[in-house]
């Protein structure tokens, strides 16, 4: 993430600029429907964007059966569901005349029927019933579907008609039927131009207009307004609404959003992502203010990331990594050793490494604003306390708006890293399709013979830690490490990283370190951490350091692939530790005991020989295994022999 902003180069029917338009994500499409193009002149027209190409363009569905299609508008929602766009409400000008302009507030509702990947099919005007709800614009919909009861319902809130709303309506998407849901809790005040995004189970509701009236008294004809910042969830399970930051709290520290409408919001996995907006009072547009922020909410932990792979392995060191965890600040990486590890007295650490940016975490929340265009600096400092009302507070303690000491809030600050900040993987190198690229993973010795154990592969091991003491190796802001050493805890402190996913990240600085040791079986687990603390822990690998005298992995593994076969190089190991007396080259394969157990590859020797390529044939290939561990792909081992024997193996996967 380098938090900088592009222009690309979009081609095609590029659509006029607009404002109040709507405008929904479908995969790599977006879809952009009507808006205002200038002062009093609205439009209608439907335009697409692929953004894998960066190619606009005009569509045109096919009108209603019965029925006109939407007039041109400004302020309607626009709201994505399965195959299907929602079109409710909005403002059309009632004059032909874009000078003379004749407001008339809208609650028709259209369904446009999309095409798979490009393209739409046309409009309908399906049959509702119920009470539609009353007239509007720049009103929010969502659509939310709870996970056990599988009925979609699309939820309005608020908007304008004359006067500011904060009447919530639930339309049924099964069944078609509008109805008004009971709510609990404090209703947010009247807005328009607010946003609302459903993260989870929850609509979060943030700022907008909202009236403005002396002794907080609200004004039926709403003839002065102002922005707000307040900040509320709609908990769409139980219809209760939960106040997170009040219209009237203070923010002296600058450490929340300020006040704004027409801005925009979207929800990245359990993030929330808000984006400019105006600030104004009363109708006097030249006291707005435009806002060019960028603030981040973290709603809850993050998830256990993949199992640590190992990339490869040396006598006293590892280079591994995991899949990336979207919207995260750092990884905490942790191992537990088979052999004995001294305890430390406490006694601070000495001889402290280079220091670089880490992340280290201490009591809070989890709300950020973000810089932008600033790639050599990928997040701000993050130690943010937010005063709070002590009613304001997510009752689940997902996201905290207050300071709560006993909980991880994430900043940035100069400590001891052992951190690999960049992870190159050799060897990647197009073929025919593209998505076949290479990765790889270093195993440790195996048998020289035609199927032997994977010992060194990523276990499935039941995640115990009772009688375990689990070691930190450190917090990294990438998802790759090179691990030669960990932190050893005073003995007072020594259960403190098994508390998992409560536990307070220690001071690395006060801390001595072990080194690792060779021939050692190590076991590793890797958690992200967000905003709101250190989320669980993936699933334990196991891997084993080298024996000297044996050889290095082979290195730098290409795949070319041709029409019959593929060819298969690679270079020497960097320390051969002697003569390097030949190479194998092995595929996994099908067989009855894989069935048996998954994790448990079986290989075929495929090559023997001095050289440092070799070709796989298209028989051999049909008898290939596929993986499915993480993404498809076709399973290779390296391994080279010197006068001791056979060292560790280059793990290739080659992805299909």
């Amino acid at each position: 993430v380098t938090n900088q902003w592009f222009l690309p180069a979009v081609r095609g029917d590029i659509p006029p600029g607009c404002a109040a338009h709507g405008f929904v994500c479908d995969g790599t499409r977006i879809l952009v429907f009507g808006g205002m193009v200038e002062y009093g002149r609205y439009s209608n027209d439907l335009y697409e964007l692929q953004a894998s190409r960066w190619l606009w363009k005009k569509v045109k569905p096919q009108a209603p059966s019965t029925g006109s299609p939407p007039c041109p508008r400004l302020g309607h929602s626009f709201s994505l569901y399965g195959n299907k766009c929602y079109l409710f409400g909005g403002l059309a000008n009632e004059s032909e005349d874009s000078n003379n302009n004749v407001p008339r507030y809208l609650n028709d509702f259209y369904e446009l029927e999309l095409q798979h990947g490009s393209g739409v099919v046309g409009w309908s005007i399906p049959v509702t019933k119920g009470i539609l709800p009353s007239p509007r614009e720049s009103h929010t919909a969502i659509v939310y579907c709870r996970k056990d009861l599988g009925s979609p319902k699309m939820y309005i809130f608020g908007g304008m008609c004359g006067c500011r709303l904060n009447d919530l309506w639930e339309l049924d998407i099964e069944t078609m039927t509008w109805s008004r849901p009971e709510t609990k809790g404090t209703v947010p005040l009247p807005r328009s131009l607010h946003t609302a995004n459903v993260i989870g189970n929850k609509m979060y509701v943030f700022g907008g207009w909202v009236p403005q009236s002396a002794g907080g008294e609200i004004s039926s004809h709403d003839g002065e307004w102002k922005c707000t910042g307040s900040f509320s969830y709609l908990n769409l399970d139980t219809t209760e609404w939960i106040g997170l930051i009040s219209d009237c709290q203070e923010d002296k520290s600058n450490s929340l959003p300020g006040p704004r409408a027409g801005h925009c919001a979207v929800a990245v996995g359990t993030r929330l992502y808000i984006w400019s907006g105006r600030d104004g009072y009363r109708k006097a547009w030249n006291n707005q203010v435009c806002c060019k922020d960028l603030w981040y909410l973290d709603t809850e932990k993050p998830p256990a990331p993949s199992q640590v792979q190992l990339i490869r392995a040396t006598t006293n060191s590892f280079q591994v990594k995991w899949d990336e965890v979207p919207t995260v600040e750092g990884y905490l990486l942790q191992l537990h050793a088979d052999s004995p590890v001294p305890s430390v007295a406490g006694i601070p650490g000495t001889g402290v490494p280079e220091t670089s940016s880490m992340l280290s975490s201490q009591g809070g929340s989890s709300l950020h604003q973000i810089p932008q265009s600033l790639p050599s600096v990928p997040y701000p400092e993050m130690k943010v306390d937010h005063p709070s009302q002590t009613n304001n507070v997510i009752p689940n303690n997902d996201a905290n708006w207050e300071p709560d000491t006993s909980r991880n809030t994430i900043h940035l600050q100069n400590v001891v890293s052992l951190t690999s900040n960049s992870l190159k993987v050799e060897g990647k190198e197009k073929v025919a399709a593209p998505e076949n690229k290479i990765t790889q993973e270093t195993m440790k010795n195996h048998a020289d013979a035609t199927g032997f154990k994977e010992s060194n592969a990523p276990s499935l091991l039941p995640v115990c830690t009772s009688n375990r003491q689990w070691y930190d190796v450190g917090i990294f802001k990438n998802s790759s490490a090179v691990v030669s050493q960990f932190y050893l805890l005073p003995e007072e402190t020594l259960s403190i990283s098994n508390k998992m996913e409560s536990a307070d990240v220690p001071d690395y600085r006060l801390l001595k370190k072990q080194d690792l040791f060779p021939g050692t079986v190590y076991r590793f687990r890797v958690a992200a951490i967000n905003g709101c603390g250190v989320g669980p822990f993936s699933k334990i690998s196991e891997f084993k350091t080298c024996i000297p005298g044996f050889p290095g992995a082979p290195s730098t593994v290409k795949i070319t692939k041709s029409v019959d076969c593929i060819h298969l190089s690679w270079e020497p190991p960097a320390s051969p530790s002697g003569n390097i007396l030949e190479y194998s080259a092995y595929l996994a394969i099908r067989s009855t005991q894989l069935q048996e157990n998954p994790s448990q590859l079986v290989f075929m020797r495929i090559y023997c020989g001095l050289k440092t390529s070799c070709i796989v044939t298209a028989a051999q290939l049909s008898n290939a295994h596929v993986d499915y561990t993480s993404r498809p792909a076709i399973v290779f081992r390296i391994s080279a022999k010197n006068e001791r024997g056979y060292g560790p193996a280059t793990q290739v996967r080659w992805l299909q």
